[in-house]
């Protein structure tokens, strides 16, 4: 595992947020995780971020050290594996000493809705820090979410890695949210927070520095060369690969992003996901064929991807 980073890392893969795979009885299914994980290093992908799709808001305190620990033995040495803390200050108050004696980089903390205020949230995140030796990543994906003169504090002071963009918008190439958000903390720190489609305009109408990505856990390959592409200002080659992804994609924001994924990756063949963790289940039934269509075509076109790349 990766102990050390720069920004520079943040554009040199895609960031892929896998799904945790787990055992009937909800411990971690520690041969299924190793088989995904080893797919996504093999594509080329050399950052693995487990937060929303892992549901890692949702893992048992006390066995989130343990999973931890595992994952960390199952990335290569030249992986960056990011956790996630939180979203509720009493996990993270848990969770910064755990990280204290692990040597993780980096941790995002996961968005959280409940009461919170600028000031109680940035004191949060610099305890975080203080406690753990661990820089944060913040996810947003609500408009007034943080403060950004708060976002360029907590840069300032060395708390705060990185930011995580999510917040959609009808048009993402007009965001003067994220306008002044880059003005305040720079581009190079700044990553599309929401999957391959997003990162098309984020790139290249706002030069953000890569993007996190789910369905890039199927085709890994193909996504590093979108992300390869948009960064060689190749447009027309970026928007050619991100038709591959389109049925796959469509089919999650018709039935649930994570949910999908998860029982994707599961009838793709590559990995046993295993049960939903806590608080979800998998996708609805009735998609499922659909799903294993989808699933299949961009696994098949990623695999056709790496042979001509072998080639």
């Amino acid at each position: 595992m990766k102990t050390e980073v720069s920004l520079a890392d943040l554009a040199r893969s895609v960031i892929a947020v896998p799904p945790l795979a787990a055992t009937p009885d909800l411990s971690i299914a520690t041969a299924q995780n190793r088989a995904l994980i080893g797919h996504i290093e093999a594509g080329g992908v050399s950052t693995l971020l487990y937060g929303g799709n892992a549901n890692v808001q949702n893992w048992p305190v006390s066995r989130y050290a343990e999973w931890l620990d595992v994952l960390a033995g199952q990335v290569a040495a030249t992986t960056w594996l990011i956790p996630s803390v939180g979203p509720d200050g009493g996990k993270v108050l848990d969770q910064a000493t755990m990280l204290a004696d692990r040597n993780f980089p980096a941790a995002m903390f996961l968005p959280f809705t409940g009461p919170k205020t600028d000031d109680g949230l940035a004191r949060s995140i610099r305890d975080f820090v203080q406690v753990s030796g661990t820089q944060a990543i913040l996810y947003i994906k609500s408009d007034g979410y943080l403060a950004i003169p708060v976002i360029e504090a907590l840069v300032a002071d060395g708390s705060l890695f990185s930011v995580k963009y999510a917040i959609p918008r009808d048009d993402a190439a007009i965001d003067p949210v994220l306008d002044d958000l880059i003005s305040a903390i720079g581009r190079d720190r700044i990553v599309s927070g929401f999957g391959e489609p997003p990162a098309l305009p984020h790139l290249q109408y706002k030069g953000l520095a890569g993007f996190t990505a789910g369905c890039v856990c199927l085709a890994p390959a193909l996504s590093q060369a979108f992300l390869l592409a948009l960064q060689a200002d190749d447009f027309a080659r970026a928007t050619e690969l991100l038709k591959i992804f389109a049925p796959l994609e469509a089919l999650r924001d018709a039935g649930d992003p994570i949910r999908v994924l998860h029982t994707a990756i599961t009838l793709s063949g590559i990995a046993d996901m295993g049960p939903a963790l806590p608080f979800l289940t998998e996708a609805d039934p009735a998609l499922w064929p659909r799903i294993e269509a989808a699933a299949k075509e961009l696994l098949a076109h990623e695999m056709a991807a790496r042979a001509a790349q072998a080639a």
